[in-house]
């Protein structure tokens, strides 16, 4: 009852997803026809039982009531998003990086390592012996965004192990053990159940065909948009990918065209604005959720920026050394002394004092 709080709960059926395979709980409500009313704030499996653990916030709950299990899908939905997009993720890693024709393909291979999928993020480990090229996270997150693009509708089938392990283009997780029948997810046109019919057809190939149990999106479209965030080495040989869909991708794409108009603008100051906007722009890209890609290429930008800045800073410095030169000559051709003495300002620049001491010396001998 609400007076005891906290509670788990067993039903015959249930329509949440427990934790596993990467993929977070889900979260609702559970109501018995008698009024009771259970918050369900996490989802674990156990065996072959799915506990749901949560708290009484109304009412008593009784052994063998019947009840109804309300999931939250406005937070699943984004869940949902994630780990299909995770599937196209994977595909399009083993294209790009195997297929693609990577100076590595033929010594490496792109096996999952790991994954965790949640509302507000994907994240995918897999195997490869170095950081991906900033070409190569471009021809991914151009790859997934094109599926997303193509509406590729998502079909789920339970076939037998033997025959699913068939098909051509199936990534399965090395040393996973998997129940038979298994689950088969497809995010392809053709549905799996045609594709068991020549489960050796490279056709296959362009699709993605994973074994997964996980709450999917019935077509790639409502995955709206995808950003890859960022990609980075977490172990000898294992790389990991964290990168968001729907509504946060959106929002990253917008921000991240913003940034730039705002770096490309930059581009038109000279002198120390240039050199405030470039230091304010860089800490500002460091806090910033937008695509990894598109940071790398707008660093590379402010530091061809920075580049013009060194430059100004050395032509400012020859122009104050040849006026502080000419003044010192100019003091010393008129003086009725063999020593002139002069106060200049050259600010901790040793490098311009001795080169106004230097084209003195060449011009005044005695």
């Amino acid at each position: 009852s609400a007076v005891n709080g906290a509670v788990g709960v067993i039903v015959d059926k249930t329509s949440f997803y427990g934790e596993s395979g990467g993929q977070i709980y889900d979260v609702g409500t559970i109501v018995s026809e008698s009024g009771a009313t259970i918050k369900v704030e996490n989802v674990q499996i156990y065996g072959q039982y799915v506990l749901h653990l949560g708290t009484v916030v109304e009412g008593t709950l009784k052994k063998d009531d019947a009840v109804k299990c309300c999931v939250d899908y406005v937070r699943r939905a984004p869940i949902a998003s994630n780990h299909t997009i995770t599937h196209v993720l994977n595909h399009a890693l083993m294209h790009v990086l195997v297929l693609g024709g990577s100076k590595d393909a033929g010594t490496q291979a792109v096996d999952q390592k790991g994954s965790l999928v949640d509302e507000t993020k994907l994240r995918f480990d897999f195997s490869w012996g170095g950081s991906l090229t900033t070409d190569q996270l471009a021809a991914v997150e151009r790859r997934v965004s094109a599926v997303i693009n193509d509406a590729i509708p998502i079909d789920a089938f339970v076939a037998s192990l033997e025959g699913a392990k068939k098909i051509s283009s199936l990534r399965a997780v090395f040393g996973e053990t998997y129940p038979d029948p298994v689950r088969v997810v497809a995010i392809s046109p053709t549905p799996v159940s045609e594709m068991l019919k020549t489960p050796e057809d490279p056709k296959w190939l362009e699709y993605s065909v994973e074994f997964c149990g996980g709450t999917h999106l019935s077509n790639t479209k409502e995955a709206k948009a995808f950003v890859l965030l960022q990609e980075e080495g977490i172990a000898k040989g294992i790389r990991r990918i964290t990168a968001i869909t729907m509504d946060d991708a959106t929002a990253a794409i917008a921000t991240g065209a913003e940034f730039e108009s705002r770096v490309t603008a930059a581009g038109e100051m000279e002198g120390a604005a240039l050199e405030d906007e470039i230091k304010k722009l860089s800490v500002e890209l460091n806090a910033l959720s937008i695509s990894a890609i598109l940071k790398i290429r707008i660093r590379e930008t402010l530091g061809s920026y920075g580049k013009k800045v060194v430059a100004w800073k050395k032509e400012k410095a020859a122009a104050k050394t040849a006026e502080i030169t000419a003044q010192v000559i100019a003091a010393a051709e008129i003086s009725k002394n063999d020593k002139v003495v002069l106060r200049v300002d050259v600010g901790a620049d040793n490098k311009a004092a001795k080169a106004i001491q230097q084209a003195v010396g060449k011009k005044i001998k005695d």
